[in-house]
């Protein structure tokens, strides 16, 4: 198969770099020239625009920063898409809309794919990030030869809408955790303890996480860079709690945490990095949560290795 993908960002250009880097033949296309170019170094085709990605590709695959900038790029595509072409929106985006942007790539004879990833961006930079897949099951086989080259670990999450439902639970999750690693730590630095010796605590008990053992680091090496910001972290909780009100689950957590998220960004800008969230008690307290040889950037160092198809034991489940 032959691959067109759209949009070069920070996730986009890492899962589009793991197609290219097993031998895909890709053709890249983004709004600004200099990445498309930057790929093209690197083998890949440039696309001249999202219709003639889907024209000319066997599949599509889009990673955008918004639902109003998925629907608009499927737009351009639509009229293009013919019996046996896929759409895979790698995305993070509302289920309701991915649902109704697949309805009409389907209608056309398309298939349709959403799978959004989970695991950070360094992860996703060596292709050992996780993958959400929702969709039909013919579909899913059709296109695991691709995700496995783009994560380690991919799940067939049932029904296109499925993913998506699930990726914004995991961020809500995330989010959570920051924040409560903010006021742990802070606590900790306010009571005297070492910051060096905070983090193994943690690291080393149930209190640990994968937020914990990556934003954590980045919080007390005073980078604070963790290449997500406070805008999409709004977009994916605010999603999240949609999906609590539209099921009538009257969420207690969730309010406040957009509460706090929301008043991060008024005080350090609407793209300020998420970690940066911890700032708002070192301000009040007027205590640094920092420490010495701790990363000021995330690298897997973990080697990239096959991926493979996560199968749920529904035995054990029951």
């Amino acid at each position: 198969m032959n691959v067109g993908f759209i949009g070069l960002g920070n996730v986009g250009a890492k899962l589009a770099g793991s197609l290219l880097r097993n031998g895909v033949d890709l053709v890249a296309h983004d709004l600004n020239p200099d990445l498309v170019q930057g790929f093209v170094a690197r083998g890949a085709k440039a696309g001249d625009c999202a219709a003639a990605l889907m024209r000319d590709c066997d599949v599509v695959i889009t990673c955008l920063p918004s639902p109003t900038a998925s629907d608009a790029v499927l737009q351009e595509m639509l009229p293009e898409v013919t019996e046996g072409k896929v759409w895979m929106e790698m995305s993070t985006t509302d289920e309701a809309e991915v649902r109704r942007l697949g309805a009409a790539v389907i209608a056309r004879g398309g298939a349709a794919v959403e799978c959004p990833v989970s695991g950070g961006c360094h992860r996703a930079d060596t292709g050992n990030i996780s993958i959400f897949a929702g969709c039909d099951r013919p579909t899913f086989e059709r296109i695991l030869p691709l995700l496995i080259l783009m994560g380690r670990r991919v799940l067939h999450t049932g029904e296109i809408g499925t993913a998506s439902i699930l990726k914004v639970m995991t961020n809500y999750l995330a989010t959570a955790n920051l924040l409560t690693l903010s006021e742990a730590m802070v606590t900790m630095k306010a009571a005297g303890l070492d910051m060096a010796t905070t983090y193994e605590a943690i690291k080393i008990s149930s209190g640990t996480s994968f937020t914990h053992e990556t934003e954590s680091q980045l919080i007390l090496s005073g980078a604070r860079d963790v290449n997500f910001t406070i805008d999409l972290v709004l977009k994916d909780i605010g999603l999240f709690q949609a999906i609590a009100d539209r099921n009538d689950v009257p969420l207690e957590l969730s309010p406040e945490i957009i509460r706090i998220m929301k008043d991060g960004q008024q005080r350090y800008g609407e793209r300020a990095q998420s970690d940066r969230i911890i700032e708002r008690l070192e301000e009040v307290t007027g205590h640094k949560v920092l420490a010495d040889g701790f990363p000021t950037e995330l690298i897997d160092d973990e080697p990239e290795e096959a991926g493979y198809e996560v199968v749920i034991n529904r035995e054990a489940a029951q």
